[in-house]
């Protein structure tokens, strides 16, 4: 995806806010808006944005559970099967 044909001015968005939202959802590309010559922020369809929250709640989870490795906190499967095996009373 090039970003340089994204960028539009927070005034082009102000005269085209309807026009905007319609490519957005066609497109499913993010749109940088500009003030004053500098980004400012980024826009996107809720649908990628949706998508972009679960994909970072999922590198969350790895993040975790990479750091649980690295500290040793783990139990070895078996342990794991025996004690889904035996019933909540058993935990």
């Amino acid at each position: 995806m090039r970003y340089s044909t994204r960028i539009k001015p927070i005034s082009y968005l102000k005269a085209n806010a309807a026009e905007v939202l319609d490519n957005l959802l066609e497109a499913r590309e993010p749109l940088i808006i500009t003030q004053n010559g500098e980004a400012k922020a980024v826009i996107q369809d809720i649908v990628s944005y949706e998508e972009t929250q679960e994909t970072l709640a999922l590198l969350k989870i790895l993040a975790l559970a990479n750091k649980e490795l690295d500290e040793g906190a783990t139990s070895p499967a078996s342990e794991v099967y025996e004690r889904i095996r035996a019933g909540p009373a058993a935990r």
